[in-house]
């Protein structure tokens, strides 16, 4: 059986090389890519191929990476793609990963898509609990890329539950508290909020900066033995190597930094570490399988070139990629500021037309009040009108009366005569009518000075009537026609795109620059505003959580964390001066 399968690879293999071309697929964080590669293409015509397609620069810290039985391997640059122990089935898939970590994030990664790549990987292994993190550090992280995804927050757009298909905490958090999904996209979004202001990039940034710090970021474990046959760990990292108990891959139990160590060798099976103090015992350490060998000693080599490089002067193309990052740094700082000018502008006219059409408002209310004003008083005046025609009439009845009272007080006096009695009778009659015609001349002269004054009423009617439409044809002309004090709506803000093109002049380097000194004296304090921050989102979730399922590795983290120990505590303090020789590892097959 193993003959007839050695055949049938024996078979794909002389095929695969008769053919000109074969299939490949590259998987990214983001997407995938395929290509058709010529057969005597070597790895490194494949991966350059790749980052070409990417537009990355920064090509050494990735790699591609395949699975072969149940271990990886990493694509070698000097060897034919074929001649390698990659898949036989097409089309062959290659993982394009970062194979090295940088020692810190913000100083050494200098293009956007370099940095996006790592913030992808690095959230992946988080999530997917690759690395340990803990539960405060975790809500912080998530709402760094909540920021990066969908910019700052808008309490109109962001509304409760958008975050509900969002895959933002470790499952190992999540079932750590007492806590609905609810309440940790409530403290996630109460971080996202304090980010207002960052950029997608500066959020990722961010991000990094924080996972960077955490034990486990970028270290590779492997399993091996010690010349007792001890199962140990060996962790390597930008920093160095270390040993781990293999139930704790938190806190190593010693380590060997890059430029601690003299000397790497490796024969058959087994490693040499030997320190560069010679009281310092030799380390030896042997794997059981010769492909985890060789991988541990890539790792090693590129690890300790990317270790000496950082202490080197740059590069003329490092020191170039530098210089156009802070250029386009420059550009997006200025383009920044300028659409926050438009922003502001934007804001300030959205104000003014709010102003304009509240006082508008007001006016037409003032408008409505006068027409109101203006009927009631023609209103008034038709009633007076009324009432002055009634007292007319009333007054013209009266002076009737009085004239028949005068004419029968006449025709009474001529019957006078008759007789005394008659007399004395018609005398007093005489008298009631002198005092009944004296009382309706009195009431006809009340009368009439009571119709001159509802014409007067009438006439003041009439006046008050004229004031009223010459106030509504003042504000209807106010309205049409505002006067210079009056608001008016800001110009246009549409640009030219003269104002798209910008001259970046040695003073604007130097301001960039004395920003940046500004930015790291200021490290410093934004360090101590992140503890504070972490220590708080540590204290609010605390009561909540279940202690009886917390997992060993939670465990060491907070004995280490009360002790005030760790891992890049205290190995900083080893690598503070640099001794390392030119080269430290010999091969011997």
């Amino acid at each position: 059986m193993a003959s007839v399968l050695a055949g049938k690879m024996g078979l794909n293999s002389l095929l695969r090389k008769q053919s000109r071309n074969f299939n490949v697929r590259i998987c990214t964080m983001e997407s995938d890519m395929e290509f058709s590669c010529e057969v005597k293409w070597k790895g490194k015509d494949l991966f350059d191929l790749v980052c070409r397609t990417l537009g990355l620069r920064e090509t050494w810290f990735f790699g591609l990476r395949y699975n072969i039985k149940d271990t990886v391997a990493w694509l070698k640059m000097d060897k034919k793609v074929l001649d390698q122990e990659v898949p036989k089935e097409e089309p062959i898939t290659f993982n394009f990963l970062a194979k090295f970590y940088p020692e810190n994030a913000e100083e050494e990664l200098v293009q956007d898509i370099t940095q996006h790549l790592f913030f992808l990987q690095v959230k992946k292994k988080i999530l997917e609990e690759e690395v340990h993190c803990p539960p405060e550090a975790s809500v912080l992280l998530a709402s760094y890329a909540v920021h990066a995804k969908y910019g700052d927050y808008d309490s109109s757009v962001h509304k409760p539950g958008f975050l509900a298909q969002e895959e933002l905490l470790p499952k190992r958090v999540i079932n750590l508290y007492q806590m609905t999904a609810e309440m940790w996209e409530e403290r996630i979004t109460a971080c996202y909020a304090e980010h207002r202001g960052r950029t997608r990039d500066e959020a990722e940034m961010e991000y990094l900066k924080i996972a960077q710090d955490l034990d486990m970021y970028g270290v590779n474990y492997f399993l091996i033995r010690n010349k007792k046959g001890t199962d140990l760990l060996l962790g390597v990292d930008a920093l160095g190597l270390h040993i781990y108990e293999p139930d704790n891959r938190l806190t190593p139990k010693c380590s060997f930094p890059w430029n601690e160590i003299r000397n790497i060798s490796y024969s058959d099976k087994e490693f040499t570490i030997k320190p560069l103090d010679k009281k310092t015992n030799v380390f030896k350490f042997n794997s059981s399988r010769l492909r985890v060998n060789k991988l541990i000693l890539q790792l090693c080599i590129g690890n300790h070139d990317l270790f000496m490089r950082r202490r080197w002067v740059d590069s003329l193309e490092v020191q170039q990629m530098k210089a156009q990052a802070r250029e386009e740094r420059a550009r997006k700082q200025v383009e920044r500021q300028r659409l926050q000018r438009e922003k502001q502008l934007r804001e300030e006219a959205e104000r003014a037309r709010d102003e304009l059409e509240r006082r508008l408002i007001q006016l037409q209310d003032e408008a409505h009040m006068a027409n109101e004003a203006l009927l009631r008083s023609e209103q008034t005046a038709d009633l007076l009108a009324e009432k002055a025609q009634i007292a007319e009439e009333e007054a013209k009845l009266l002076a009737q009366k009085a004239a028949e009272a005068e004419t029968e007080m006449q025709r009474i006096k001529v019957t006078a005569i008759r007789s005394q009695e008659e007399r004395r009778l018609m005398e007093q009659k005489m008298l009631e009518a002198e005092i009944l015609a004296l009382k309706m001349a009195e009431e006809s002269e009340r009368r009439a000075k009571e119709a001159e004054q509802l014409k007067q009423d009438l006439q003041e009617a009439k006046e008050s009537e004229r004031r009223a439409k010459n106030k509504l044809l003042e504000i209807t002309r106010i309205h049409l026609s505002p006067t210079p004090n009056s608001p008016r709506l800001p110009p246009d803000l549409s640009l030219s795109r003269e104002n798209l093109s910008f001259d970046f002049k040695d003073t604007d380097m130097k301001r960039l620059s004395m920003e940046i000194e500004k930015e790291k004296v200021e490290y410093m304090e934004k360090s101590k505003h992140l503890q504070e921050q972490l220590n708080e989102l540590k204290t609010e979730i605390e009561s909540l959580k279940l202690k009886e399922r917390e997992t060993p590795l939670d465990i060491i983290h907070n004995q280490n964390t009360e002790q005030g120990t760790s891992k890049q505590s205290n190995f900083k303090k080893v690598i503070s001066q640099l001794r390392a020789p030119h080269s430290v590892f010999q091969h011997r097959d």
